[in-house]
């Protein structure tokens, strides 16, 4: 990913050191289980963690692999020159480079989900803090993009952190799935390395060991992270798109920080543009993208081949790097977003309580109305109001057929504001616990 969109922590689980350190470990592992086992001799894999220190040279391996066009063996070949090519003969002793290659992607998108889930922690954070903060800020709910309801803010950052809160239980079983290891041998009979092997390399790394594989673990686990990982990056979009709209010039009810110095235009020196936000929409697209291609993944030919290499060696690092980026990011945004009640009180009366018209509606069945007859009475004032700007509770008071069913007090109290607030505690609880 592009040094715009990526945060240090993520893009080194990603370098080449840190995937070639992780080689490192899984072949010592090995060979220390091997020793155990009386496979190899004890001094061969004592040998090997003299490598512990060193620090692998890329620029080498690249330079034995653009002869041996095989990136397992170019590593190899340079740990054999760090150890000492006798000491180092039984590294990879009955393994295949799938158990190298399939372990360590797992052992690196548990690291990275370890990341996601402390930015989406950051991000729940932050919608908490200001769901309380405005649990009582009322705004108009809007259905279609029309005005619908009132609501409240708090109940908007609300609904936003119930959806991050299932995302987060989402990762952390998609971390779980992801989180095996395989060092089965070519197709994954174990005919060469002792099972016990892996399960010596996974206690040490982290890793369960993978029930069954073929020369490959499974992909359909890691379609699965992926998977996660858009369904994270589409919630949060549906945050950024929220905010956007709040922030057009004709609703205003909260816009992103604008900061001293700040520049919205490069033409219009007046522009204060949602650039933030509509940035985070653009990278959720970039990390759906990973999505069908992981999908794609899972069918692979017999044992395996390497149609999903090139495809991982891309989503990898891409999605993660993104997400995580994308997830600190909005984390920033809501921290410091502005609200405006005034603003928003002032489009909740633009039409002139015509959101109170199901209040309305519903006194004038208990009355003993028809719900035809109530519903074509209340419409026939609420279009007086979208038609020619005229207050709803004023028509409705003037109309003959209202009155008879409802008294001037009854009419009066539909247009009570807290009517609609009374239920807030107990979704607040619902969402953040008693």
């Amino acid at each position: 990913m592009i040094p715009r969109y990526s945060r240090p922590d993520m893009v080194a689980i990603w370098s080449p050191e840190t995937k070639f350190r992780i080689w490192f470990e899984i072949e010592a592992h090995a060979c220390d289980a091997q020793a155990a086992l009386g496979v190899i001799p004890k001094a061969n894999a004592e040998a090997v963690w003299k490598a512990a220190d060193a620090t692998f040279d890329v620029a080498r391996i690249d330079e034995i692999e653009a002869v041996t066009k095989h990136d397992v063996i170019a590593f190899l070949t340079h740990l054999a020159e760090i150890v000492g090519s006798d000491e180092a003969r039984f590294v990879h002793q009955g393994m295949t480079s799938s158990d190298v290659l399939d372990t360590t992607l797992n052992i690196q998108l548990v690291r990275a989900a370890d990341l996601l889930l402390a930015g989406l922690d950051r991000v729940l954070a932050a919608l908490k803090t200001r769901a309380y903060e405005h649990k009582d800020t009322v705004r108009i709910g809007r259905s279609h993009g029309i005005h619908a309801e009132p609501t409240t803010m708090g109940l908007t950052f609300a609904r936003f952190y119930a959806e991050m809160a299932r995302n987060r239980t989402r990762l952390v079983n998609a971390r779980a799935e992801v989180a095996t290891g395989a060092i089965s041998g070519a197709v994954g009979t174990f005919a060469n390395i002792d099972p016990r092997v892996e399960e010596h390399v996974c206690e040490k790394l982290g890793l369960l060991p993978e029930p069954i594989s073929t020369q490959v673990i499974p992909r359909d686990r890691h379609a699965m992270f992926f998977a996660t990982l858009g369904v994270i990056a589409s919630s949060i979009e549906n945050v950024a798109i929220e905010i956007r709209h709040m922030q057009r010039t004709e609703v205003l009810e909260a816009e992103e920080f604008f900061s001293p110095g700040q520049k919205g235009s490069s033409a219009m020196p007046h522009k204060r543009n949602p650039v933030l936000t509509e940035n985070l929409t653009g990278l959720a697209r970039l990390v759906r993208m990973a999505v069908i291609p992981a999908m794609e993944n899972v069918a692979l030919w017999h044992e395996r081949d390497i149609s999903h290499s090139s495809v991982e060696r891309a989503i990898g690092p891409d999605a993660t790097i993104t997400l995580d980026f994308a997830l600190h990011r909005l984390a920033g945004v809501v921290e410091k977003l502005v609200v405006y009640p005034e603003n928003m009180l002032k489009n909740m009366n633009k039409f002139r309580g015509l959101v109170m018209s199901q209040r309305v509606l519903l006194a004038l069945t208990q009355a003993g109305v028809s719900r035809e007859d109530s519903y074509r009475l209340v419409q026939r004032n609420a279009m007086k109001v979208w038609e020619e700007g005229k207050d709803f509770k004023e028509e409705l008071l003037a109309d003959p057929e209202v009155t008879a069913a409802l008294s001037p007090a009854e009419i009066e109290e539909k247009f009570d504001l807290g009517y609609h607030l009374k239920h807030v505690d107990t979704i607040f609880a619902r969402v953040f616990g008693a």
